[in-house]
């Protein structure tokens, strides 16, 4: 069996493994454009910080070492411009411009994806840079070391784009990152979205939103970006700005490819020609809660679907059940992580959403190092199910998100996570586990013994007529009267019982304490506001 796979980076490389693992004589050759393969993509902007030291620890194999090790072909300088079906073959140019035509009994195309680049002025000039292999990280941070970068824009609030910025931050050079988007960090919630924002700006990392990037000036080196609002001085610039799935040369083929231009899969990893697959960032997939059409150009989709198409053509009959936008980023002292559906999305999709935003001890709070976690949950209310979890904090975020990974792949309910026996031990949780801690407070408020306001509705103004109660450990916001929970032993001085009061707290637990104390005397119009004053910013008039 002949098998050809376009592309050698993450998914052309795993499925030319896995299959030669899988059937031995198997014939695999690679095809790639470029010089490297099997690169970490996802580790550029750490090069570029000095976190990873060199060059070499970015790329996983060399084509030499590769095709030693497992057996498979790999030609690199060679791009590949058409696939003729009906012969089963592909035709690619080498470097040198010469032509080749490879057959095939089988095809793989893992393309990936390019960095987006727009027609405006000034992107000639040798300090603006783009973040796509190995060597986009070589000449960004050789720039930097050579001195005189100060300032510098990053167009792209998106991970990687951030992810540059935290890395710019830490070799000295002062950054500005614009988006067209309202927020950075897509497919988190607003609120979320907001708090990392503020995050971002007290670690020197200015984020203008909503602001179209409209090119580049200088004379023979960057000196200013212009954007549609003004215009931002700059000694560097670095364009993150999206990808585009590289599938031009399938453009006359018949092959079915999504509005977006990546390639529509089965759920085996087969386009609508049974003998052509693709996978990693060329080909879309779809949601796994939702089972709609979904991009995840991720390193880990990639190997995922690369190795189940392996698989498949090896004669296996192995089915991907889909996506959920699992993802993590690194900021300046704050990690950030989601999987599931953000609220906004299950609202879209449907679903009788009910959330809450919760902060809580990341370990045992008398343990050198601790912190904290803010964790949103996204559940069904009617069948309990939870849908999805965005989780910010200088600790281990990933293991909340990757808890809930599991849950939401195994449709469990907010009550089947509550028991659950998580790892204990004070340098590395809470007795409660966090995200155990949160899924109780979530099914509090779904079965109305806790009665709250989110830090999205409180945003939205669904406080105005309450009147602010302060019942935070020590008295916290100006203007407002102060309440101490342990003194509460009946009638409130100061407030009627059925008058809207918000109850505001440090994170919300003693808001919390305190409304189940209230009740019990008689008030029947209190809200806690989720997340207290560590989340939202709270001012008396």
């Amino acid at each position: 069996m002949k098998v050809v796979i376009v592309g050698g980076v993450a998914a052309g490389t795993k499925v030319a493994a896995k299959l030669k693992r899988e059937d031995r004589s198997a014939e695999v050759t690679i095809l790639t454009k470029g010089k490297d393969i099997s690169y970490a993509g996802c580790g550029l902007p750490y090069y570029v910080g000095r976190v990873i030291p060199d060059r070499e620890s970015l790329v996983v194999n060399t084509p030499e070492k590769f095709a030693a090790l497992t057996g498979a072909q790999v030609i690199t300088g060679t791009e590949v411009t058409s696939v003729d079906r009906a012969a089963k073959t592909v035709e690619a140019v080498s470097e040198s411009g010469e032509k080749r035509t490879w057959a095939y009994d089988k095809l793989v195309i893992a393309s990936g994806a390019s960095p987006i680049k727009p027609s405006l002025p000034g992107l000639y000039l040798p300090q603006v840079f783009f973040m796509r292999t190995p060597g986009d990280a070589v000449a960004l941070r050789a720039a930097v070391e050579a001195g005189g970068i100060k300032r510098a824009v990053v167009v792209g609030g998106g991970f990687i784009g951030l992810e540059i910025a935290e890395n710019l931050t830490s070799m000295g050079v002062r950054c500005n990152v614009l988006d067209m988007a309202p927020h950075v960090l897509p497919g988190f919630d607003e609120e979320i979205q907001v708090f990392v924002e503020n995050h971002l700006a007290e670690h020197g990392i200015n984020a203008m939103t909503g602001t179209r990037f409209e090119g580049v000036t200088g004379d023979g080196r960057v000196e200013k970006v212009q954007t549609d609002k003004r215009a931002l001085k700059a000694d560097m610039v670095v364009l993150s700005i999206g990808i585009r799935a590289n599938t031009a040369f399938l453009a006359d083929t018949g092959i079915e490819l999504a509005p977006n231009k990546t390639i529509i899969v089965n759920d085996h990893m087969q386009t609508n020609d049974p003998d052509i697959y693709a996978a990693g960032d060329c080909a879309m997939v779809k949601n796994r809660i939702t089972g709609a059409l979904a991009w995840s150009p991720m390193g880990s989709t990639a190997n995922i679907t690369g190795r189940m198409a392996a698989k498949n053509i090896a004669g296996g009959d192995t089915a991907y059940r889909g996506s959920m936008g699992t993802a993590v980023c690194r900021l300046p002292e704050l990690n950030a992580g989601k999987t599931g559906l953000s609220e906004a999305q299950a609202k879209e999709a449907g679903f009788d959403t009910v959330s809450v935003v919760t902060v809580t001890d990341d370990k045992a709070h008398y343990m050198p190092g601790a912190d904290s976690f803010i964790i949103k949950l996204i559940a069904d209310r009617t069948s309990r199910k939870l849908l999805g979890v965005q989780a910010l904090g200088k600790g281990a975020v990933d293991k909340v998100v990757d808890t809930c990974v599991a849950a939401i792949a195994m449709k469990a309910t907010v009550d089947e996570i509550a028991d659950m026996d998580f790892a204990y031990a004070p340098p590395f949780s809470t007795a409660i586990h966090p995200l155990a801690h949160t899924v109780n407070v979530l099914m509090n408020k779904m079965d109305g013994t806790l009665e709250s306001m989110t830090p999205a509705e409180y945003a939205a103004g669904a406080a105005d007529g309450y009147k602010v109660m302060d019942v935070s450990l020590q008295p916290s916001i100006e203007g407002a009267p102060y309440v101490n929970l342990t003194k509460i032993e009946g009638e409130v001085e100061g407030f009627a019982k059925d008058e809207p009061i918000l109850l505001v707290c440090a994170k919300g637990k003693r808001g919390y304490l305190t409304q189940n104390r209230m009740k019990y005397y008689g008030y029947t119009n209190t809200k806690v506001l989720e997340g207290g004053l560590t989340f939202n910013e709270v001012e008396v008039e």
